[in-house]
């Protein structure tokens, strides 16, 4: 028990400094309310209607969602690798060229699917 002593001090610390901001905000913080403050921000704007399904998102905000996830993925795997690639050797290196026309893969199906194609 004495190992999680300190992870549970930091959590302590860190759920009291939370609480201390939030309450501090909402004292020491102006509160001039009005319509326009607690519209939601929309870039200068006016809001459109929605209807009360929610209306329907066009496919191509999923691909982009999905292409940017293949990108992350790729850099969380690639990076590690190039820093120790003196220690992995060829082992490794046969499993990056897999990994990556793997990658290539992904990418050949959002340029097919035109996720590259920005109207």
């Amino acid at each position: 028990m004495n190992l999680y002593a300190p992870l549970v001090g930091l959590l302590a610390l860190s759920a009291g400094f939370m609480a201390i901001a939030i309450v501090l905000s909402k004292i020491v913080g102006p509160a001039r309310r009005n319509r326009a403050k607690l519209e939601a921000y929309e870039c200068g704007i006016e809001p459109t209607p929605q209807p009360k399904d929610g209306g329907r998102i066009p496919v191509k905000y999923y691909i982009t969602a999905m292409l940017y996830i293949v990108f992350d993925i790729e850099i969380v795997f690639l990076y590690p690798w190039a820093v120790n690639y003196q220690k992995m050797g060829t082992f490794a290196l046969v499993e990056m060229v897999l990994f990556i026309v793997t990658v290539f893969i992904a990418y050949m199906y959002v340029f097919r699917r035109g996720g590259l194609n920005w109207d």
